[in-house]
């Protein structure tokens, strides 16, 4: 049965933080056994009639392995109507999605009777699972130790082979990248296709990396498909550098069928970072983050906006981060070096200003004794403070905040960091925190910290059109008993909603949250 909860209560201020009801609702669905205690969420996709399939990665054994992947379907009412388990081992998966009732699930696998590396697309019907396979791409090569590689900051270009696949926002299309290097070998290919797994087209990318290697990190793709434009790192191969400073240069790569320009946006003491790039009302835009000097501190955001047929560069602007910002993040203006900031959303107000987040997002390890006596290397994931900005149509920016947190993981990152949803202006950004209330810095600051407690709550966190700040814990871990995975949602953007599905151990439940 649903439980359905109204929030209306003030939430508390301090002498920053304006008081005010959170117009937001939320919907528990029905706990439910589940089958697989260890498993992480791959792929989130609304069915098409107001249900949700979800695509789980599960592990078994007294060592723990891959062995499937777990696929549950609900119905409007949040109620589940079916699963399936899809006994898969071996192949790497990339992405899931829907498309006109089809579940797509792509892999990448390699073939030791080819000596290949191989795109494979296992698709099924949601109505009546029963999975074909279709190669999309096969490219030779000798095994590798990490073919697939997306980290954000050290990019390896030495293993003979690397392969990136990266879809937009609403995954209508998509492109792989695949780079093979050995001996005098340097090939380099990149393809567009489209959800239903058409080709669209293929570029020949070999002659740009004679001196600089690519990393591609966000796209967009023309509603005609005609034009794919690539956001990545430029790392630069016959460069000698300083140990502090940055080896690359993000570039905007424009594919056509006819083939492929690219655009740098760094000048004069201003170097580019973090890019995303945009298509809106037939404007190219790029909005992201630059620094004065080349090392890995940032200084402000940048606002690009390029000709979308031959990328000339019309505006060009840099914001430097405001004495408010800073005073949010460190607690005074100046001093200490804003850095580790990585995209996450942009979306557009009713007047078609730009609100841009990121995260502070970085990776450290350390070298740990385990129960055997040997060492072994542990790798944290930190997601800290969420940043948040507004831009006007000439990219001057009217406003930034930070909104200071701590949060660390050596596994599923699922249930940390943030999302975020925009409407009538405001936005608004969805945290889970053990922690009761926020921790009181100073009468300017506020931290939001992961907490001591196995149960959670979830918080609000609203920016209004004037970037003014308030909170509100809006569900409370009493009536969550189970930890929303926060960072993986599904955004109903018609009826102004998000998708939450909620896990720990073998109970599962979905959670929707409305935006009134």
């Amino acid at each position: 049965m649903k439980i359905r909860f109204i929030i209306f209560f003030a939430v508390f201020t301090a002498s920053f933080i304006y008081a005010q009801n959170m117009p937001i609702s939320y919907d528990f669905g029905e706990k439910y056994d589940d089958r697989y205690k260890y498993s992480n969420l791959v792929s989130i996709s609304e069915d098409g009639t107001g249900g949700t399939v979800l695509v789980r990665s599960y592990f078994t054994g007294m060592i723990l392995k891959p062995k499937g992947y777990f696929i549950e379907h609900y119905n409007k009412d949040l109620e589940l109507v079916s699963e399936y388990n899809y006994k898969l081992k071996g192949p790497d998966l990339i992405e899931g999605y829907l498309k006109n009732g089809q579940l797509y699930l792509l892999f990448l696998d390699y073939n030791f009777e080819t000596m290949s590396y191989d795109y494979i697309v296992h698709r099924s019907p949601i109505s009546d699972f029963n999975f074909t396979q279709e190669k999309l791409l096969s490219i030779r090569s000798d095994q590798v130790k990490q073919p697939y590689d997306r980290n954000y900051y050290n990019r390896n270009f030495s293993s003979g082979f690397t392969t990136t696949a990266l879809f937009n926002d609403d995954k209508s299309a998509f492109i792989i990248s695949t780079h093979f290097k050995k001996g005098k070998i340097n090939k380099h290919n990149i393809y567009l296709f489209n959800a239903s797994l058409k080709k669209i087209f293929e570029q020949d990318f070999s002659k740009e990396i004679e001196d600089k290697n690519y990393a591609f990190e966000n796209i967009v793709v023309s509603p005609n498909m005609e034009r794919a434009y690539i956001i990545g790192k430029a790392y630069f191969k016959k460069k000698r550098f300083s140990a502090l400073e940055r080896k690359f240069q993000y570039e905007l790569i424009m594919l056509t069928k006819q083939g492929a320009t690219t655009q740098n946006f760094d000048g004069p003491g201003k170097y580019s970072e973090s890019l995303k790039p945009i298509l809106r009302d037939g404007n190219l835009i790029c909005v992201g983050f630059y620094a004065d000097r080349k090392d890995n501190r940032y200084n402000g955001l940048g606002y690009f906006k390029l000709d979308p047929i031959t990328l000339e560069v019309q505006i060009r602007k840099y914001n430097p981060f405001s004495n408010q910002f800073m005073s949010d993040k460190f607690g005074k203006e100046d001093a200490e070096h804003v850095k580790n900031l990585v995209f996450k959303s942009v979306s557009f107000t009713q007047d078609d200003e730009i609100l841009f987040n990121a995260e502070e997002y970085f990776v450290t390890s350390s070298v740990q004794a385990n129960s055997s006596g040997g060492r072994l290397r542990v790798e944290r994931f930190h997601y800290n403070d969420i940043v948040s900005a507004k831009l006007n149509l000439k990219g001057e920016m009217l406003w930034a905040r930070n909104i200071n947190k701590a949060e660390v993981t050596q596994g599923d990152g699922a249930y940390a960091s943030y999302c975020s949803y925009t409407k009538n202006d405001n936005t608004y950004f969805f945290i889970s925190s053990s922690a009761e209330n926020p921790q009181l810095l100073n009468n300017e600051r506020i931290i939001f910290k992961q907490g001591l407690s196995r149960n959670r709550n979830v918080f609000v966190i609203q920016l209004d059109k004037h970037g003014k700040m308030s909170y509100e814990k809006i569900i409370d871990d009493k009536e969550a008993r189970l930890p929303l995975m926060v960072s993986k949602p599904l955004m109903d953007f018609n009826d102004n909603a998000v998708l939450f599905y909620a896990k720990r151990g073998t109970k599962k439940q979905l959670v929707h949250v409305s935006i009134n």
